[in-house]
């Protein structure tokens, strides 16, 4: 799943080499951290959370074949 959301944000973001994605245990399932370079914070995030929202969508159909729920944070420094 990781590699889903590096291919999906890549081509979003100006700085693609700033791209820290992890993956974390939660009590849903699992959880993918990510972060981007501030000034790509609002690329990734789009107008109203549109894209996050979208990213988000794409995890949950993409996890919906395994048993492990898939979920987005998108950290801020």
């Amino acid at each position: 799943m990781k590699e889903l959301v590096r291919f999906i944000v890549s081509p979003i973001v100006e700085n693609p080499d700033a791209i820290e994605i992890s993956e974390v245990d939660s009590e849903k399932g699992k959880t993918i951290q990510l972060r981007v370079a501030q000034s790509d914070l609002g690329r990734v995030i789009g107008k109203q959370g549109k894209t996050a929202k979208a990213i988000r969508t794409i995890l949950l159909a993409a996890s919906a074949k395994s048993e492990v729920r898939y979920g987005l944070d998108i950290i801020e420094e």
